[in-house]
């Protein structure tokens, strides 16, 4: 994509609403998309999970904005991204997402996508198996369906928590699950601010999304070279993680001690593990495969990093 090129589709997406400082992507046939372009080189398509926002990133981008041309997008419905015009899609998410590429004049991109943003990542790749060269999965499955009792409690518990106590006090019992160590209490307080200021309709309507949505028939169309990093504690099962790995012929990593939240947990392993994929080199040793120190986790600061710039167009 020429500098022309980018320069034009940023000041177009900008013209679309004024009221958004980081460029607006818009167009007649899928929902506006909020965005934000960190980095110069091969692009790289950063997906957030349930609850969340491309802010998310913020431990990532800093490191991979190096080498990358980093595209981080808000999903409709969260962060500064306007709800779809009709119901929650995992598939729907995938073609605005694509639409924003085709926007942006980006016909190849490598892509990670963090819990449901894996969920996204896997079906745009199945949409076009050879335009996505490299595919990493952070706590992601190939099916959400609540077809045994991890899942299904994961739905409905969740969803029972939202309606029954609202989204602040759901966010701040999500929160703890995250992050329960003492000394993770700024992850603790950050996350249940983040979600907490979710909309229910707009929580509840992706959860939905997300539980009917499967890959499972699909996956022989992928071409892209794959990573797996899966926490030791995620919500849900690890063996599903490993046979999804073995299905794909790809590489996984378990992060020692990490919970849902490993883009945030364990900073270190992700960021390495990630580097790797997307440069083409050998995975970091397993003795890396481990949460963050407390005092790495005490040292960390979302100040002044992707958060504020995604919200001020910096």
């Amino acid at each position: 994509m020429t500098a022309n090129r980018s320069a034009r589709a940023r000041a177009e997406g900008r013209s679309c609403a004024s009221i958004f400082l980081v460029p607006l992507f818009c167009n007649n046939k899928s929902p506006s998309i909020h965005y934000l372009i960190r980095g110069q080189g091969e692009p790289l398509l950063l997906i957030h999970g349930l609850g969340g926002s491309g802010a998310d990133w913020a431990f990532q981008v800093d490191a991979l904005e190096k080498h990358f041309q980093v595209i981080v997008p808000d999903l409709p419905g969260s962060g500064r991204s306007p709800p779809p015009r009709g119901e929650y899609t995992i598939e729907g998410f995938a073609a605005a997402l694509w639409s924003l590429l085709d926007h942006l004049g980006i016909s190849r991109t490598n892509i990670i996508g963090f819990s449901m943003g894996g969920a996204v990542a896997l079906e745009m790749a199945a949409r076009r198996p050879s335009h996505v060269p490299r595919l990493g999965l952070i706590n992601s499955l190939a099916t959400y369906r609540p077809d045994d009792w991890h899942k299904w409690l994961e739905v409905h518990v969740s969803e029972m928590l939202v309606r029954l106590l609202g989204m602040r006090r759901a966010a701040w019992l999500l929160a703890v699950r995250l992050f329960p160590e003492p000394w993770q209490h700024a992850l603790r307080r950050h996350a249940a601010a983040v979600v907490g200021a979710v909309p229910a309709s707009s929580y509840l309507g992706m959860g939905l999304a997300l539980a009917r949505w499967a890959i499972i028939g699909r996956l022989g169309r992928l071409r892209s070279r794959i990573l797996l990093i899966a926490a030791e504690h995620d919500f849900t099962p690890l063996a599903e993680k490993r046979e999804l790995a073995a299905r794909l012929k790809a590489d996984i990593v378990v992060v020692r001690g990490s919970r849902h939240g490993t883009p945030f947990d364990s900073v270190e392993a992700t960021n390495a593990s990630l580097l790797a994929l997307l440069t083409d080199q050998p995975l970091p040793p397993q003795i890396r495969w481990v949460r963050d120190t407390p005092a790495r986790t005490q040292a960390l600061s979302l100040r002044g990093s992707i958060p504020e710039n995604h919200a001020s167009g910096a």
